[in-house]
């Protein structure tokens, strides 16, 4: 069996377990669905991946999507269903007339009873190398991948600190693009008095990305899940922090999205 079908078997046969079930993943699946988006379910190293894909406009860039970390914690323990409650970077790929890519985390999407998965890939281990190489993985066993020279990596909230980790790991990388991101995870647990998150990687720690990248991190400045502070007083160069005064976490990146993915054609096409 062609391997697209393979993954198109794999996305029915896990509706089909969440079907009557009103969990995250089972909404998050009928919001893709929705948004009229196609998944797949592609094999990282060791986790599985849902993957979702959006032919675009003729480009030799592929805009690749990663989502925030969803809802680790629920109450003091840690969440049965991280899956992202809130449609933002679906929203967002609508908006984006390039082709595009949505990479899922391990665990995530209804994928939580793989071998492997424990509450630590969504609270302390959200941004390990463990998750990060296999995704990794299963993005550059995608076809899709394949079919392109170059990738942006567009991450929103903790998708933009896998964002600019996965960067680092593709030579095909032609930009970056962070919104709302806690980009120094030492200082903003710091800030919030939250558990450190052991065992995860800091990109204000890891060596700076090329310099000759498109990068642009977007801040809110009424953001207070992460405040702007956090980033721009950072190793983060300043000439690549853009803060809008009047967004906050969620509000109002839709509205200024088609800009902000012109900018981004302009400087990697």
């Amino acid at each position: 069996m062609p391997s697209a079908a393979r993954g198109l078997t794999a996305v029915l046969l896990l509706l089909v377990t969440l079907t009557g079930c009103a969990s995250p993943a089972r909404r998050w699946w009928d919001q893709v669905a929705n948004a009229g988006l196609q998944g797949t379910i592609v094999a990282g190293d060791p986790f599985r991946h849902v993957v979702l894909e959006r032919p675009g406009r003729r480009s030799r860039v592929l805009h690749v999507y990663l989502d925030g970390d969803g809802t680790p914690w629920d109450a003091w323990s840690p969440a049965a269903d991280p899956t992202p409650r809130n449609p933002l970077v679906l929203n967002l790929m609508r908006l984006d007339d390039s082709p595009t890519l949505y990479l899922g985390r391990p665990c995530y999407h209804g994928l939580r009873d793989d071998p492997g998965c424990t509450p630590a890939l969504w609270t302390s281990e959200r941004y390990s190398d463990r998750v990060v190489a296999s995704m990794t993985a299963a993005l550059a066993r995608h076809p899709m991948t394949r079919a392109f020279d170059r990738l942006a990596f567009i991450g929103y909230s903790g998708g933009g600190v896998l964002a600019v980790l996965l960067a680092a790991r593709f030579a095909q990388t032609a930009g970056v693009i962070t919104v709302a991101a806690n980009l120094d995870i030492d200082a903003w647990t710091a800030r919030h008095g939250y558990l450190r998150l052991a065992g995860s990687l800091n990109p204000a720690s890891q060596p700076p990305l090329p310099s000759h990248l498109y990068q642009r991190h977007y801040l809110g400045g009424r953001d207070r899940v992460v405040p702007p502070e956090i980033v721009s007083g950072g190793r983060f160069e300043s000439a690549t922090i853009v803060l809008i005064p009047d967004f906050d976490h969620v509000c109002c990146w839709q509205n200024l999205w088609p800009s902000i993915i012109a900018d981004l054609t302009r400087g990697v096409d």
